[in-house]
């Protein structure tokens, strides 16, 4: 194989006017003479090939392909050229003036030319061949199987000949690794002939265009900063989209793929290969990666903080590869990028975190949830959170950094990590831990707009029941931690003790201590009547009260109903039977037993009016005159 670099060696008139080097005049033996008649011969042997597909002829190879159409043929070809340097690396010491090596000159000037076209010519022609996808699942075949040039070496055998001769029409799975060695039989000529700039010129010029017009159709634009500010967030959220697509793409297939073409094409020279991927892929590079930094540093807030963790997780996840394909010291300014955008990425999550805990300290709605319900904000925060859990990997990552740095007069197992200190998670564990207690906080301040205070009970449990189930029924128990979750397991239970005590407190007092013990007539009519006032009056307030929670609903009206009906129960087997015949018997013993049960079994749905409701004189409708459905259900 020729040494590279020797077109520095013998240069044609036609391209340099420099002076060939001079040498002393050769021996006159009978070995030099023998020598000089097999130059000769090479020589004549090179013309009598390359001739026949000289462009300027006015013949067939004007139009027809020396490597698609004769791959023998091309395999003689490129020995010709070989033949044809090794001449003239020898007549150039004999006489740099002389008219073989002129005629060698100018026989190296067609072979050149024909070379440039067929290189144009496979690369323009087998495109879906070298698409990216193709090139990179069959290169590691391409480097064991020999083509229909790639043997071009001084083995003529008739079995070898055979060989390349079916390889000419290969299956379809194996086009794109015959056209690349051929490509690179090409690249391997040109080069050693000192044609490389040349061949690397048509490279370039086609591979970029490919390139370009593959980012072009998956949406790829090339955006300054301010064009992105001026967008609506809508539509830069429909390139994130785009972007996250193609950047997977192009990472994992349109880059890799061309950094495996071009060091296979190129691999005679390092130099060579480094310089034209660097040519070909960097600024299309530069223009993906810089995407995400310039939507980093776009106007924050917490509804975008997902699609800019997709962002940084999607860079962070290529990272192996973008390293990988872009490891050339000439290509560093493309590993920058990608870590500049991670960095600004991670700066612009931190700043959404604080924004989103300010938000939630600022919200200063003083409207009431109708019958103590879950608050809007409650959901808002607790399913931002959830989402948040998604991306605990990255956010830890992200977080690991900047520790929580807040006061809480709270135990701190309210917001500290069940992960150990030191590890990345416990960082967004604590994080997470941290936002909701500052919901928390701000829910009391919500549950004080209540004027009944009972109901405000009913709302801190609601609420604090729906942050435990999104906790229980998330990721976010591994982040939390069974502590935190028996802690306002706990705390729930509280709430909803609060809230029966004050809640039917006139009830359950009205009725004396021991329900069995003997009491007046007056005294137990006087009991029948508060009874009737306290029931009705709480009745009618949490007909229009809710418990979201089935289950918490149930364990609530069971516990209620134990706390009245046993007494209840007793009282009236006691005293009912007094009454009988009394003229005002029905307004002093409205409800028998089961009539409260059916009573207590209708709370809690949301159905009704306003829960702030009075006092009310007339009873609610007794199962004997025909109740109400229960609407809410």
């Amino acid at each position: 194989m020729p040494t590279k670099g020797t077109r520095s060696v013998f240069i044609s008139p036609s391209r340099s006017s420099s002076p060939l080097p001079s040498y002393a005049s050769p021996s006159s033996s009978p070995l030099h003479t023998l020598s000089v008649t097999m130059m000769e011969e090479n020589i004549l042997y090179a013309e009598s090939i390359i001739i026949k597909w000289d462009l300027e002829a006015l013949s067939y190879s004007k139009v027809a392909s020396l490597f698609t159409d004769d791959p023998r043929e091309a395999k003689e070809f490129m020995k010709a050229v070989k033949d044809l340097q090794s001449a003239m690396h020898f007549f150039v010491k004999e006489n740099a003036s002389s008219e073989k090596l002129i005629r060698c000159q100018n026989l190296m000037q067609i072979a050149i030319k024909r070379l440039e076209k067929e290189f144009y010519q496979i690369l323009s022609a087998n495109r879906k061949f070298l698409d990216p996808e193709s090139v990179s699942t069959r290169s590691s075949r391409s480097s064991r199987r020999p083509s229909s040039v790639s043997d071009y070496e001084d083995d003529d055998s008739e079995e070898d000949v055979i060989q390349v001769a079916s390889n000419s029409v290969p299956e379809v799975e194996n086009v794109s690794e015959n056209v690349m060695a051929d490509l690179k039989a090409i690249a391997d000529c040109m080069i050693s002939s000192g044609y490389g700039k040349e061949c690397v010129k048509i490279y370039k010029i086609i591979r970029r265009s490919i390139v370009d017009e593959t980012l072009y159709h998956l949406g790829v634009e090339k955006l300054s900063f301010s064009q992105i500010q001026k967008m609506d967030w809508d539509v830069i959220e429909r390139k994130i989209k785009n972007w996250l697509n193609a950047a997977n793409i192009a990472a994992k297939t349109l880059f890799y793929g061309e950094r495996i073409l071009c060091d296979h094409v190129f691999s005679a020279s390092e130099i060579v290969k480094e310089s034209c991927f660097a040519e070909i892929c960097k600024e299309p590079a530069l223009t993906l990666f810089g995407f995400p930094e310039m939507v980093a540093k776009c106007k924050k807030s917490p509804e975008k903080m997902f699609r800019i963790l997709d962002l940084y997780e999607s860079i962070s996840e290529l990272w192996p590869e973008i390293e990988s394909i872009f490891s050339l010291e000439s290509l560093s300014s493309v590993r920058s990028q990608a870590v500049n955008s991670l960095l600004k990425l991670g700066e612009a999550v931190r700043v959404v975190l604080l924004d989103f805990e300010m938000a939630i300290q600022k919200e200063s709605s003083k409207s009431t949830v109708p019958g103590g319900g879950v608050h809007p904000l409650t959901r808002y925060v607790m399913n931002y959170i959830v989402f948040l859990c998604d991306y605990s990997g990255s956010l830890s990552d992200i977080i690991a950094d900047y520790p929580l740095s807040a006061q809480s007069p709270l135990p701190q197992s309210y917001f500290s990590s069940p992960i150990p200190d030191g590890s990345p998670a416990s960082a967004i564990s604590e994080r997470l831990a941290w936002l909701i207690l500052v919901l928390l906080c701000k829910l009391d301040g919500k549950a004080v707009v209540y004027k009944d205070v009972s109901l405000s009970y009913l709302f801190l449990a609601n609420n604090l029941n729906y942050i435990v189930s999104k906790v229980r029924t998330s990721s976010l128990t591994l982040l939390l931690g069974s502590d935190w979750l028996i802690n306002h397991d706990i705390k729930v239970k509280q709430y909803a003790s609060n809230y029966e005590r004050m809640g039917w407190s006139k009830v359950m007092t009205s009725l004396p201590e021991n329900p069995t013990a003997e009491i007046s007539l007056e005294a137990a009519k006087e009991c029948f009547r508060k009874f009737n006032t306290g029931f009705e009056e709480a009745y009618r307030k949490q007909i229009s009260w809710v418990i979201a929670d089935q289950r918490v609903r149930d364990v609530i009206k069971v516990s209620v109903a134990k706390k009245i009906l046993p007494a209840y129960r007793d009282f009236y087997g006691k005293y009912r039977e007094l009454f009988r015949g009394d003229m005002g018997e029905e307004s002093v013993v409205r409800y028998a037993p089961d009539d409260l049960g059916n009573y207590l079994s209708d709370l809690f749905y949301g159905s009704g009016v306003s829960g702030s409701a009075t006092s009310v004189s007339s009873p609610p409708p007794s199962s004997s005159s025909g109740r109400s459905d229960r609407s809410g259900r």
